[in-house]
């Protein structure tokens, strides 16, 4: 997975935003300036900042344009006015989140970055099955194995989204998107056959009155 910078003034949201990553595998160091988040990002290559645009010192937009090297760069930031989102982008950000933010839209949008620069692992490996996510995928000891393009995507949240508690409605809009209109149960007959084809029976869990959880 990739090494990530969290550059954030505010403690509370900093230590979340770890504690996230941290979760689906990402390594992460903290800054809560601008001018530490310079110096370390100067001192050490990461694969991608996150990096706030009010910050004490330096702000973001100061930090981003005195950067060595081609460190990866998503802003998040309560600044939501589209003059803003613009000159960060122009400014060469890849991506521009906006405060407040869903953490499961944040590890989406770090993923996204992460795989169009080819700064992370495209592949997931697990009880002797490999899933390609560039390739899409599956391959067990005896081959390929057969999963249906649903199946896949539902796989590919799970495995971006690892070691989180999703719920079926959660999985519902990512999986199937926004304007699916079919019930939950959909959910439960693709995971059943998920783990059914990929021997994960003990890998996708059940969490209780909620969802599922791929545990890795």
């Amino acid at each position: 997975m990739a090494h990530i910078l969290v550059v954030e003034d505010e403690i509370s949201i900093n230590a979340l935003i770890c504690k996230t990553l941290t979760c689906v595998g990402h390594t992460c160091d903290q800054a809560f300036d601008g001018k530490t988040a310079l110096q370390m990002a100067n001192a050490k290559p990461y694969d991608l900042l996150i990096l706030d645009v009010m910050l004490p010192e330096k702000n973001g937009y100061e930090v981003l344009n005195e950067i060595s090297g081609n460190t990866a760069i998503i802003f998040l930031t309560a600044r939501d006015s589209l003059n803003d989102k613009v000159k960060g982008l122009n400014l060469g950000a890849d991506d521009y989140i906006v405060k407040p933010f869903e953490t499961l839209e944040l590890i989406a949008r770090i993923d996204a970055v992460l795989r169009r620069l080819k700064k992370a692992d495209i592949t997931f490996s697990k009880n002797g099955v490999v899933v390609d996510l560039a390739r899409r995928t599956v391959r067990g000891n005896q081959g390929i194995i057969d999963v249906t393009p649903q199946e896949f995507e539902l796989l590919e949240v799970l495995i971006i989204n690892r070691n989180i508690a999703l719920s079926r409605e959660k999985l519902l809009e990512l999986a199937w998107g926004y304007d699916y209109a079919g019930e939950t149960r959909t959910v439960d007959s693709h995971i059943q056959r998920l783990r059914m084809k990929l021997g994960f029976e003990d890998v996708i869990k059940t969490v209780y009155k909620l969802g599922y959880r791929l545990e890795d």
